[in-house]
């Protein structure tokens, strides 16, 4: 009976038990496939909103930066002081730059730079280190007035000495150059102790090497393309190009600028310059030719080829050194002048090459130094451009024309030149017969220059830029000094421009607030309901007020 009623067959309508059969089928066997999908689709809408949302905040922010900034100059106004210790004179260069797409834009001309010079230089300081720093103090008083006042908390400024101070003994020397950084520490501009020193020769020699290259716009060419330079200041000489030849560590530099390193021959030739050269072939020849060989007396004294006849030369016992007081003090401290280029330019020889058998080297070109063989165009800056100049000749005249130049001046006599040369100060004119020779004995007869060469211009500016190696160290230092700052991708973007990034900041967050704000008021209210009818779970928008 029991049995019976379990398989008795029971009359339904067709329609009913198809619906019966699909209610049983989703209460007891949901589809996995379905619930899996719409449990992943509340998660992926709002990644995407957001990666939507966060893609226009950035692109907002972005133009919005680029309207602010441009709505400024288009180069920020940036500025720099160096200011060089020379021999004779210190010198305050006041550089004003901007900066475009990352890199120093810079003006060397009359907008750009501005310089003042004192004098004497600091090395006369010895016994009042006190001195240079007045005369420091008024060089820095002159860069407060060209450079806004706003400007001075950024501004760096760095003091650097060069063969006149490489000259006086280490004490005295670094007593001077104390003096001087206690008065840059109170200017007002940047200023680190180690921003004041003396610089060696090579650096000299680089810094000049690298303004000349970006005068003529080769400053990150091939090396191949680049030109050398050589330098005659006052108290030294320096030489400096890019060789093929093996260069001895000593005498080898390597700057980086753009895609290229230069490995660069680089060397001051301390006590080569002009003026020191010229005094100590005097002091040989009044000491009897200790290093030159005296060929003839006159009256007892000895003649000085390399001053005009007739010009009345009495140097003075005080400016003799001890040694030759001691040695020679029957000449009574007096040269004859007796102007002769020839021989003037064989005594500027055997000094130049004075030590030459202390070589240690393959070969040495001056004395005991060791100087490859020239290679390239060179520019000859400097008492090399004076002196050309003074001879009226042009920038690319050879040496020959110079020799020529140089002779008839020398054998002229004093009487005659003071007329023809009326303007120029007594006291320099007579020079440019030793300038002249010694050019001659150091180029041509030291570095084997041709005296028919066309290779070397004779020039102290390049396109309007001045071939002054301080300029050189500003265009190294501020250059190095942004490639420190593009280290941190937010100052390479807003640079020290504080308020910008202040507005940049600010504005981004009430945008992505009010992006965020309008996202969730503007977001469908969504429900999930079970469809009967289709046998599914289906997501459905729904009214904000309901």
């Amino acid at each position: 009976m029991r049995r019976s009623i379990a398989r008795a067959p029971t009359e339904t309508d067709p329609d009913t038990a198809a619906a019966t059969m699909d209610s049983l089928k989703l209460q007891f066997r949901p589809s996995p496939r379905s619930t899996n999908l719409f449990s992943r689709s509340p998660n992926k809408q709002p990644k995407s909103n957001a990666l939507l949302l966060t893609s226009i905040v950035l692109a907002l922010a972005i133009v919005f930066y680029l309207f602010v900034t441009s709505s400024k100059s288009p180069s920020k106004r940036k500025f720099g002081i160096v200011i060089d210790g020379g021999s004779t004179g210190t010198r305050i260069h006041v550089f004003e730059y901007g900066i475009k797409d990352g890199a120093p834009v810079f003006d060397f001309g009359p907008g750009g730079l501005v310089s003042k010079r004192v004098t004497p230089g600091l090395s006369v300081y010895v016994d009042d280190p006190e001195g240079a720093g007045r005369a420091v103090w008024e060089l820095v008083e002159f860069g407060r007035g060209r450079v806004p006042r706003e400007c001075w908390g950024r501004t760096e400024i760095r003091l650097m000495a060069t063969a006149g101070l490489r000259l006086v003994e280490d004490g005295a020397r670094e007593r001077i150059l104390e003096q001087c950084r206690r008065v840059l520490r109170g200017s007002g501009f940047v200023f680190r102790d180690d921003w004041a020193s003396v610089i060696s020769g090579s650096d000299e020699g680089l810094y000049a090497w690298v303004v000349a290259n970006y005068a003529l716009g080769t400053l990150g060419a091939h090396p191949q393309q680049t030109t050398g330079i050589i330098e005659l200041g006052g108290a030294s000489a320096q030489v400096t190009f890019v060789s093929s030849e093996p260069i001895p560590p000593e005498f080898s530099r390597t700057v980086k600028f753009g895609n290229f390193s230069y490995n660069l021959y680089s060397h001051s030739l301390l006590q080569f310059g002009q003026n020191v050269a010229h005094e100590l072939l005097r002091e040989s020849l009044i000491a009897g030719g200790k290093i030159l060989a005296t060929k003839s007396l006159q009256m007892g004294k000895p003649m000085d080829p390399c001053t005009p006849r007739g010009y009345t030369h009495d140097m003075g016992l005080q400016k003799l050194s001890p040694s030759s007081l001691n040695e020679k003090n029957r000449y009574l401290a007096a040269l004859l002048p007796n102007g002769n280029f020839s021989e003037c330019r064989s005594a500027s020889l055997m000094l130049l090459q004075n030590g030459k058998e202390e070589c240690s080297y393959k070969h040495c070109s001056l004395g005991s130094t060791f100087i490859p063989s020239l290679q390239g165009k060179f520019l000859a800056t400097e008492n090399f451009f004076y002196t050309s100049k003074f001879f009226r000749l042009s920038p690319r005249a050879s040496l020959s024309d110079l020799t020529m130049a140089g002779e008839n001046f020398c054998q002229e006599d004093w009487a005659k030149l003071k007329r023809k040369y009326a303007s120029f100060d007594e006291e320099d004119l007579p020079r440019y017969c030793f300038s002249s020779a010694y050019i001659v004995a150091l180029l041509h007869d030291s570095l084997g220059i041709a005296l028919n060469d066309k290779r070397i211009g004779f020039a102290n500016q390049v396109n309007e830029i001045p071939l002054d190696w301080a300029l050189g160290a500003f265009i190294l230092h501020s250059t190095a000094g942004l490639d420190a700052q593009h280290s941190n991708w937010i100052t390479s973007i807003f640079g020290d421009d504080t308020s910008t990034l202040l507005v940049f900041l600010v504005f981004s967050v009430a945008l992505t607030l009010t992006a965020w704000s309008v996202s969730k008021w503007r977001k469908p209210q969504l429900k999930t309901i079970y469809d009967l009818e289709k046998g599914k779970y289906i997501v459905t928008r729904v009214g904000r007020c309901s």
